[in-house]
């Protein structure tokens, strides 16, 4: 609310702003956080709820900024224009250009539209061409030349999968003391660092195990319960033709176009991903793997991820009957630090407030309907939600070999994806309270 409302006061930066006035995801994320208000320097300003005197200096560092935000503004104009001169449509113009953009102005100024299309086509040559060949219409065109071989290798790698785990399969305890000396350990509480249990749980594979059981309906727990696919085990993938960011499936229904596509879009140095060749054939063997993963250590970290899922509440109790049985078959019948860092930030969000409300009608004859009401379904089964985040950030590190062997490391993932539901969550009910203020006597306003 305060970065919104300091935004507000600032003019020109229109091309960096929403259709409401406020700054863009995008240009929170990637300009304002990082390059503006640096939280980790400035403390004060971090968090969901600032001080007054944190709310003071977060002004004051954005209206400091102000000269080099709307030069920024401009520059991404300019950029754009040449773009489409250039009929450059590889990759989305936010992510690719807005810190290139604040770079150029900060060392370069407010442009001029006439005297700087060489320098903003340099910027954008060397944007692009720093993809070294890693592009999606490269991937497209990959396999629509190979699609009937690489549907062979699909089923090959499926028929080989590992369909029974080595011996001692049961980790409940080990993981839920993990997950107990993480949050302990980051709150400062006296509590080992969690390292031997995570050694040992790598050890003796246990995401394997668990990776395995997904493959298997009535072993405790099922991929499609936990929300990774639509169907009752996981099938075969679909070698695909074509993706879009807003029409992908559930992790494990992804074709393997797909998951390509979504980790050369999520990349900011494609250069230094594998060949287009080399991706495709390793995410195959990958999508045939237990958890759709490579890496143990990543293996290990989603299992947590289920053990932290299955005792998520954003709204209290009230759905406890409903929780399925998430196939933690001796776990000890107690809440974990872990669950009580999550739980407790969750349930003080003011739209959790509103859910706990709505929620009680879900299952009467009459249930609620509109957008607020479809939140606090989700808010009701919210592991789906935090396991399929868990998955897709699990995904990109797998992809870029980036294992997870420090329990420090280990929370950061499981902690930041939970922040991330939540952000999600709250940016879903402003855009529905929007919706809601425009027409003030629908059914989800009397609802309110």
């Amino acid at each position: 609310m305060v970065l919104d409302e300091v935004w507000r006061k600032l003019d020109g930066v229109e091309p960096l702003s929403g259709p409401h006035g406020g700054p863009l995801r995008r240009t929170v994320k990637l300009i304002l956080d990082p390059l503006v208000i640096r939280p980790v320097q400035h403390p004060a300003c971090a968090g969901p709820i600032v001080t007054a005197d944190g709310a003071v200096l977060l002004a004051a560092r954005v209206h400091a900024a102000a000269d080099v935000l709307r030069a920024t503004a401009a520059w991404f104009t300019v950029l754009k224009q040449v773009r489409r001169t250039l009929r450059i449509t590889e990759g989305n113009p936010q992510d690719l250009y807005f810190q290139r953009c604040f770079e150029l102005a900060t060392t370069a100024g407010m442009p001029n539209p006439l005297r700087d299309k060489a320098v903003a086509e340099a910027a954008l040559r060397d944007v692009h061409e720093y993809a070294a060949g890693r592009t999606t219409q490269a991937l497209k065109d990959y396999v629509a030349e190979r699609a009937p071989e690489l549907a062979a290798l699909v089923e090959v790698a499926w028929q080989r999968r590992p369909l029974t785990g080595p011996p001692g399969g049961d980790h409940a305890v080990t993981l839920t003391g993990l997950l107990d000396a993480c949050a302990a350990a980051r709150l400062g509480q006296s509590a080992a660092n969690g390292q031997a249990e995570l050694d040992r749980l790598v050890a003796t594979h246990a995401g394997t195990h668990a990776g395995i059981r997904l493959w298997r309906n009535g072993s405790g727990y099922s991929a499609n319960g936990l929300g990774l696919t639509a169907h009752l085990v996981p099938q075969p993938p679909a070698v695909g033709a074509g993706a879009s960011k807003s029409t992908l499936g559930l992790p494990f229904d992804r074709t393997v176009y797909e998951r390509v596509f979504t980790a050369l879009q999520t990349s900011s140095e494609r250069a230094e991903l594998p060949p287009i060749p080399e991706l495709v054939a390793t995410e195959i063997a990958r999508s045939c793997s237990p958890w759709a993963l490579l890496d143990e250590t990543l293996r290990v970290a989603a299992t947590a991820g289920i053990v932290l899922a299955n005792g998520l509440s954003p709204i209290g109790t009230a759905v406890r009957g409903h929780r399925p049985h998430l196939g933690v078959t001796r776990l000890p019948p107690r809440e974990t630090t872990a669950h009580r860092v999550i739980n407790s930030r969750w349930q003080r969000e003011a739209y959790v407030l509103q859910a706990r409300r709505l929620v009680v009608r879900i299952d009467t004859d009459s249930p609620p309907s509109g957008p607020l009401a479809a939140i606090a379904a989700e808010l009701s089964t919210p592991w789906r939600p935090y396991l399929r985040r868990l998955w897709v950030r699990l995904h990109g590190r797998d992809v870029r070999e980036f294992s997870v062997s420090d329990p420090d490391e280990l929370w950061d993932l499981l902690d930041g994806v939970a922040r991330s539901v939540i952000l999600d969550h709250r940016t879903r009910v402003k855009q529905a309270l929007s919706v809601i203020a425009a027409e003030p006597d629908s059914t989800e306003s009397r609802a309110s």
